[in-house]
């Protein structure tokens, strides 16, 4: 699955931050991927011979192009092209791409996303800044811990149907901060209004968030092989 394929890229091979971990899985997983299925299915074809396999190398490609795009926007020192072509010949098996494939991929995604790739939209800068805000207003906000959060956040990348989530960052950063008030959070020191707060700093439904939270914790303790 290639939300793992770019975890363990950022996490081992390139130990960035999260903002550009989370910004290329946004790019990759969110816009990418159900463009390029609209794109497909409307026959609008984008003449790279890139896109006429999806196959598992293929996509590795493109999220690899996800994780540079991502690094130009936020690394001070983003990754060059030859770094980002070893990574490859290092992590992708099936196929070799060269630099020039680099290259020609990175237009290609663009393409797919009509060269539109804003990230004010991207769910993570909505949890942290949600975090930081409920942490100023209440107490117990020294009991949660922001990793327990992103951890939350990767859980939910695992499935097509939970990655969906994502279409809606705002109310999702609220649901998933919710998520790990109850679970981080002692039961016996459930004192601070969580869910009228969410309601007032984002104006979504209390029900809403709250029926979110119930699928996060159903997907979180689900059994797993």
């Amino acid at each position: 699955m290639n939300f793992f394929f770019i975890s363990a890229v950022i996490r081992k091979q390139l130990r960035a931050p999260p903002m550009v971990k989370y910004t290329a899985l946004s790019l990759f997983a969110e816009r990418f991927l159900p463009s390029l299925a609209i794109s497909m299915k409307q026959r609008n074809q984008i003449g790279s011979w890139l896109l006429r396999s999806m196959e598992e190398s293929n996509l590795q490609l493109f999220a690899l192009i996800s994780i540079w795009i991502s690094s130009k926007i936020h690394d001070s020192r983003a990754l060059s092209v030859k770094c980002l072509k070893s990574l490859g010949d290092d992590l992708i098996r099936d196929q070799h791409f060269t630099t020039k494939d680099f290259v020609e991929a990175e237009v290609v995604f663009l393409q797919v996303l009509n060269f539109e790739i804003g990230i004010s939209n991207v769910a993570f800068i909505f949890l942290e800044e949600l975090f930081i805000q409920f942490k100023g207003v209440a107490k117990v906000g020294e009991l949660m811990n922001f990793e327990a959060c992103m951890d939350l956040m990767d859980l939910l990348y695992e499935k097509e149907e939970t990655s969906l989530l994502f279409s809606s960052p705002c109310s999702l950063a609220a649901s998933i901060l919710v998520t790990s008030y109850v679970v981080t959070v002692p039961k016996q020191q459930w004192e601070f209004p969580v869910l009228p707060w969410v309601k007032f700093v984002t104006s979504y439904k209390e029900d809403d968030i709250g029926d979110k939270v119930k699928d996060i914790l159903m997907h979180v303790f689900e059994p797993r092989n």
